[in-house]
C-alpha cells in the first residue's frame, strides 16, 4: 500500500478549500474501511484503534498537510480534487511519490540530540525526508526509490533491521533500530513539492558543512524563523490502558474521537494542530493547548502528557526552495544543537520537529525559545 502525502494551502482560499476537505479528513480518521460487514469486529488494544500502519494530519496557519496511504488518497480525496474549479485545484496536490515509514522509538537516544541522530546520515547520503515527532516516537519519511539507499545509510551508523514473515518491515530488537514500514513505487510525474530521490549534487562531506550549507541556502532564500508565543502547544497522546475492559477501551476511544472531531470543525480552523495515528501506538497529538478544552473532562484520564510544559513552534517557511534541496531537517538541529550547548542549565535541550509539505516547524520548551531563536542566528552564517 503506497504512502501518499495530500497538501493544500491554507492562505488566500483558506477556510474554503479547508472546509472542502473537512469531510475525508474526518473519514479518514475515525471510520474503520478495513472492516468486513460479515465479519465480527476486532476489539480494540487500547483507546484508540486505528487501522493503517502510519497517518498524519497536520493543520496551521498556512498549509493542511496529510500523509495517508495511497488508497485513501485516491478514493478520499482525489474525487473531491478533481470537481475543484481551476483556481481552488491550484491550491492542492497529491504527491506522485510514494513514501515509506521508517519508525524510531525513543528510548535509548540522547532527547537533545535525536533529531540529529537519525536525520545525520541520510543528509550526508543526499536523502530528502519528511520528518514527524510524535508522544512516543520519531518518523521518517523518505522516497520509496531510495529505500535501498536510507536502509544502507542507517546500517552504516548501527541501525539493525529485521524484516518481518513478508519481508515488508522492520521490527526493532533494539531501542535505537528502526522499523521500515515500505509502500509499493508507483509512476508519475514530480508534484509541487516532491523531490528527486537523490539530490543532483554531491552532499556534504560532514554535519558542519551540511550546516553551513543548510543556512547559506536559507539565507539566501529569505526563509528566517518565525515563531508565535501567543500559540501555546502542547504535545500528548491517548491513554493506553492494557488492562481496561473492551467496552471501557471502546468509551475511551469514543471520547478521543469526539473531541478531535470538536477540534476538526472550529471555525475558524485550529491555528496548530497536528495527529499521527499507527496500529501499533496510542494517538499523539501536538496541539494549541486550549483545544484541550474540548476534550470530555479537559482531557483528564484521557490526554497522557497534556499538562506538560507549554511548547512553541518555529516555522520555517520552504515553499520557494529548489527541488533539489535536501538535509534542511539535519542542518537545523545541528544548528540548534550547537547553539543550544551550554545554555540550558542543568538539563539537556529538548526538541521536537514536524515537517509538513511546505514547512518546517521546530517544537521546543517556551522558556528555552529566546535561547532557540538567538541560537537559530549561530555565528557565522545566520538569519
Amino acid at each position: 500500500m503506497g504512502s501518499a502525502i495530500v497538501e493544500s494551502e491554507i492562505l488566500l482560499t483558506a477556510q474554503l478549500s479547508f472546509l472542502l476537505f473537512l469531510q475525508p479528513i474526518l473519514s479518514l480518521l475515525l471510520h474503520d474501511d478495513t472492516v468486513d460487514e460479515n465479519s465480527e469486529p476486532m476489539p480494540p488494544s487500547r483507546p484508540w484503534q486505528y487501522w493503517q500502519p502510519f497517518v498524519n494530519v497536520s493543520i496551521t496557519r498556512n498549509e493542511c498537510s496529510i500523509v495517508c496511504p495511497r488508497g485513501q488518497a485516491n478514493n478520499l480525496f482525489q474525487p473531491i480534487l478533481d470537481k475543484l474549479p481551476a483556481l481552488l485545484r491550484k491550491s492542492v496536490t497529491i504527491s506522485k511519490e510514494d513514501y515509506s515509514v521508517i519508525v524510531i522509538g525513543g528510548e535509548g537516544l540522547e532527547a537533545g540530540k535525536r533529531v540529529l541522530d537519525l536525520t545525520s546520515p541520510l543528509a550526508l547520503a543526499g536523502i530528502p525526508i519528511f520528518f514527524i515527532t510524535s508522544y512516543y516516537s520519531d518518523y521518517i519519511l523518505v522516497p520509496f526509490s531510495a529505500r535501498s539507499t536510507v536502509i544502507s545509510a542507517l546500517e552504516e551508523r548501527g541501525f539493525v533491521f529485521e524484516a518481518d514473515a513478508n519481508g515488508d518491515a522492520g521490527h526493532m530488537n533494539h531501542p535505537t533500530s528502526p522499523l521500515l514500514q515500505s509502500s509499493r513505487p508507483r509512476n508519475g510525474s514530480t508534484s509541487s513539492f516532491d523531490f528527486p530521490p537523490i539530490a543532483g549534487t554531491p552532499p556534504p562531506a560532514t554535519v558542519p558543512e551540511l550546516q553551513t550549507k543548510t543556512f547559506k541556502l536559507l539565507t539566501r532564500h529569505s526563509i528566517a524563523p518565525l515563531a508565535d508565543d501567543s500559540i501555546e502547544l502542547v504535545t500528548c497522546a491517548g491513554v493506553k490502558d492494557s488492562t481496561a475492559s473492551t467496552s471501557a477501551s471502546n468509551f475511551s476511544q469514543g471520547k478521543l474521537q469526539l473531541g478531535l472531531a470538536k477540534c476538526l470543525t472550529l471555525n475558524p480552523p485550529p491555528s496548530f494542530l497536528s495527529i499521527t495515528l499507527t496500529d501499533s501506538e496510542s494517538a499523539s497529538l501536538t496541539l494549541e493547548k486550549n483545544l484541550t478544552s474540548l476534550f470530555c473532562n479537559s482531557g483528564e484520564d484521557l490526554l497522557l502528557g497534556k499538562d506538560g510544559p507549554e511548547q512553541i513552534a518555529i516555522t520555517l517557511d520552504l515553499k520557494d526552495l529548489p527541488l533539489e534541496s535536501t538535509g534542511i531537517v539535519c542542518g537545523v538541529a545541528s544548528r540548534l544543537s550547537d547553539g543550544m550547548r551550554g545554555r540550558v542549565v542543568g538539563e539537556v535541550f529538548n526538541m521536537s520537529y514536524l515537517s509538513t509539505a511546505r514547512a518546517g516547524h521546530v517544537i521546543v520548551s517556551k522558556e528555552e525559545l529566546e535561547d532557540v531563536i538567538e541560537a537559530f542566528r549561530g555565528t557565522e552564517v545566520g538569519l
